[in-house]
């Protein structure tokens, strides 16, 4: 997926996230494309993104409409994400790190200090840290080499917010989600600090917070703190 692509779904899952569309509401890609200013195809393709993150439902042939969901829905779900993540995550430290995840890990961890290293978001950036964001997630869980934590994982992910790589920014407040983006990225570096150590304890308790960097950080940077309830992944 283009940049440009993962802007649409962005945008459209921030959209959704603040009820600029209703649970239940029936959605089509001219009527978004319009409202976003894009063609259809990026919409198409975001869609079918969001579709398999679980915020949105076929509606037969005639395009798609908004799940229902509540605080509590995504709240558990990101909770269970993270103890899968924090239990690949001990399994990998207590296994030995090896060296072509280091080695993915530490290229994460770089490109997210050269995005970070300025100072301050641009939009393109978004895109840039849900790829990167969401290939440490899968490097850590893809490593332990256990098909029972994946498929448990890709179960989650279909439900609403609760992937990894379900970011929602506001490109309004680039400067304050910095800051929830630099945190991000601090932890990724503990994380990783532990998983080479071995100390898998550690590893799992990082990898558990880690999952509530958007649903409980966005009130430190002075961001609404009830949509942080609902709405973001680390």
């Amino acid at each position: 997926m283009s940049s440009d692509d993962k802007s649409v779904v962005t945008r459209l899952r921030k959209l959704i996230s603040e009820g600029g569309y209703q649970p239940g509401e029936r959605i089509g890609e001219v009527r978004v494309a319009e409202q976003l200013g894009v063609s259809r195809t990026p919409v198409r393709l975001a869609f079918r993104t969001l579709e398999q993150e679980g915020l949105l439902q076929r509606a037969n042939k005639r395009g798609f409409v908004v799940r229902e969901f509540s605080q509590e829905d995504v709240l558990c779900a990101v909770e269970v994400r993270g103890a899968l993540e924090g239990l690949a995550a001990r399994r990998l430290a207590e296994r030995g790190l090896p060296p072509v995840v280091r080695e993915q890990l530490e290229g994460c961890i770089a490109r997210g200090a050269d995005l970070l290293g300025k100072g301050y978001l641009e939009e393109a950036d978004i895109a840039r840290w849900s790829t990167l964001n969401e290939t440490f997630h899968r490097a850590i869980v893809e490593a332990t080499g256990s098909r029972v934590i994946g498929d448990a994982i890709q179960r989650n992910n279909h439900l609403p917010f609760a992937s990894a790589d379900s970011i929602v920014i506001d490109s309004a407040a680039l400067n304050r989600e910095y800051q929830k983006l630099y945190l991000a990225h601090q932890q990724h570096q503990l994380v990783f600090q532990a998983l080479q150590r071995g100390e898998g304890a550690r590893a799992e308790m990082l990898m558990r917070e880690h999952a509530y960097i958007g649903l409980r950080y966005g009130a430190l940077f002075d961001l609404d703190p009830e949509a942080d309830v609902a709405r973001d992944g680390g």
